[in-house]
């Protein structure tokens, strides 16, 4: 992977990262419930989460590269589009309402159990990766080691990012019921950019 399409890459990552979505809500209700420490094991089960749906959708995009390299571009406009149509529903989304009720004693693999079957189990997982990641594929170098530079890239990211929201849970959660639905379509708004430029690159 060239260095300036995993720049590309990375900030496109770190936005994913940022926006709304399951596994950040997890972490920012457990950060709140639990502390940082716990919400740790949420974070690294999210993480592993993250990690076997990308391994999927890669294998998916190798089975099609190996029938015909014009799949590539068939799936990075289509990905672009997919991208764009998610911006929307972003940008329209009602700002996040979250109640934390009393904790309860829980053990850390609980957490990462409920952090990893957060990532695995949203239907929207694998059909984003397949629209997102076919955007900085090079068919002419190793899909393995590109395969293992984005999950390992993706991965660090949504780490730093979860890590963050649960340490902050509780200076957070009030600002997004203040500013979320700004905070939405900001996060709708780079969404649909990025998809009208990955697409209008081909």
């Amino acid at each position: 992977m060239e260095t300036h399409t995993w720049l590309i890459y990375l900030a496109a990552a770190t936005g994913l990262s940022l926006s709304p979505g399951p596994n950040g809500l997890l972490a920012l209700t457990h950060g709140a419930l639990h502390g940082r420490r716990m919400a740790a094991w949420t974070v690294a089960g999210g993480a592993l989460g993250f990690a076997t749906i990308i391994a999927l959708s890669m294998f998916g995009i190798g089975a099609l590269l190996r029938t015909s390299l014009g799949w590539l571009v068939v799936m990075k406009l289509v990905g672009g589009a997919y991208l764009l149509w998610l911006g929307i529903q972003l940008w329209r989304a009602p700002a996040l309402q979250l109640e934390v009720a009393a904790a309860t004693r829980v053990d850390g693999r609980t957490l990462a159990r409920q952090g990893f079957l957060s990532a695995v189990t949203n239907p929207k997982g694998i059909l984003f990766f397949a629209a997102f990641l076919p955007q900085f594929i090079d068919p002419a170098h190793s899909l393995l080691t590109q395969f293992w530079i984005m999950a390992g890239t993706f991965v660090a990211v949504e780490i730093a990012t979860e890590m963050f929201i649960a340490s902050a849970a509780h200076r957070v959660r009030p600002w997004l019921a203040r500013a979320g639905r700004r905070f939405n379509k900001a996060c709708g708004g780079v969404f649909a950019l990025i998809g009208i430029a990955l697409a209008a690159r081909h």
